[in-house]
């Protein structure tokens, strides 16, 4: 296990990796800090029965190149507790959890919300610690910005599709769109794309996938989502399919917004959209990526789409101990303006360089990180000479 973390490490990271567990609660969990060059660690924590600590070094370095790629200061960080969200002691083990990383949180890293965990969780962290800066995405009632119950990420996943649509030739508006995953993430980027006019054809849960190539009621969808939750696919009615057809469907617009490595070579051989925007974190493979690029696929990168939260999450940061909660409205208009800034700078770089988007966004974020290092004095001594 040792030798595994070690080669985890590179010149970027990561800084420190935290194991912590709890005998009495059966607590185990993960803190791994990437990058801090450009500022301190913050990213989301996670809580699934299935995390790995392999899982959260991947995550937290997908957070420094986030960070960078909207270009706010701060650094690439990652957490993740090994439980069952739906355990009925979820509170107790978080915040024993909490307790465990007392000497990190605040200090080295603030919480922000993941799989698994919501606004109240993120309370029940600040209640833990006694500070009131040891999470970000808090309820109002606390004078957070609860940005998953706002759906930043969501929003601005559908703000850069927009970009992304524009550039391969497109009208978002009357384009149809297929979402895998209707949680945080696809159901608030199902109501923006309807917003904008697009017509949703699928979207996906646990309970399978729903499809309609005439388009989906998106607004009883996301009724029904409140009252349901998960299984609201299944309570809409209509055809069910297995869960991960929807990446197959005919849709101009394809939106992964469920968990990782979803998307491998073969699979991107024959995805019918012509726009691929990564909702969530690390869904396509490299080898799929240069697959969708020889196929003229446009595909807009995760840590440039999905960045809604982070750039909310950064507001979070800067009103952490103020009296004053941000203005909805004026976060999402950052959102915009930032995400959609960045989709055509990626878009456009990738096209003149010949490179995947990936290659693009990757190279814009580690020139931003490798600057912060070489003002700091970390860079490797090889890379000084």
């Amino acid at each position: 296990m040792q030798e595994d973390i070690l080669r985890t490490m590179d010149e970027w990271g990561p800084e420190k990796i935290v194991l912590v567990s709890d005998t009495r609660t059966g607590m185990r969990g993960v803190l791994v800090i990437d990058n801090t060059a450009r500022g301190m660690g913050k990213g989301g924590t996670r809580m699934s029965p299935s995390v790995t600590v392999e899982e959260v070094c991947r995550l937290a370095r997908t957070m420094t190149w986030k960070w960078a790629g909207v270009d706010l200061s701060f650094g690439g960080a990652k957490a993740g507790i090994l439980a069952d969200p739906n355990d009925p002691n979820k509170e107790t083990i978080l915040r024993a959890w909490a307790r465990a990383l007392s000497r990190h949180i605040p200090s080295e890293y603030v919480l922000g919300l993941d799989m698994g965990l919501n606004e109240r969780d993120a309370a029940v962290v600040q209640d833990e610690l006694g500070d009131r800066g040891a999470a970000v995405g808090s309820p109002y009632e606390l004078g957070g910005v609860p940005y998953d119950q706002l759906g930043l990420t969501g929003f601005g996943v559908a703000e850069s599709a927009d970009v992304a649509c524009e550039i391969a030739g497109i009208s978002l508006k009357g384009a149809t769109v297929s979402i895998q995953g209707f949680g945080a993430v696809g159901h608030a980027a199902a109501k923006r794309f309807a917003e904008l006019g697009a017509t949703v054809v699928a979207v996906s849960s646990v309970a399978g996938a729903l499809h309609d190539p005439d388009g989906l009621d998106v607004d009883k969808l996301l009724r029904l989502r409140e009252e349901h939750g998960d299984t609201a696919v299944a309570e809409y009615g209509g055809k069910v399919l297995e869960p991960g057809q929807e990446l197959t469907v005919q849709a101009d617009v394809l939106v992964p917004a469920a968990i990782q490595d979803q998307i491998d070579e073969k699979l991107a051989a024959t995805l019918p959209a012509k726009v691929v925007v990564e909702g969530a974190n690390l869904p396509t493979s490299r080898a799929a990526q240069k697959v969708l690029r020889d196929r003229g696929i446009t595909v807009v990168p995760d840590f440039i789409a999905n960045a809604g939260a982070v750039v909310g999450a950064g507001v979070a940061m800067d009103s952490r101990y103020s009296a004053f909660r941000p203005d909805a409205d004026s976060i999402f208009d950052l959102i915009s303006r930032k995400l959609r800034e960045n989709t055509r700078v990626v878009l456009t770089q990738a096209a003149h360089d010949g490179s995947t988007t990936h290659e693009a966004a990757l190279s814009i974020s580690q020139d931003r990180v490798r600057k912060a290092m070489e003002l700091k004095g970390r860079l490797p001594a090889a890379s000084r000479r």
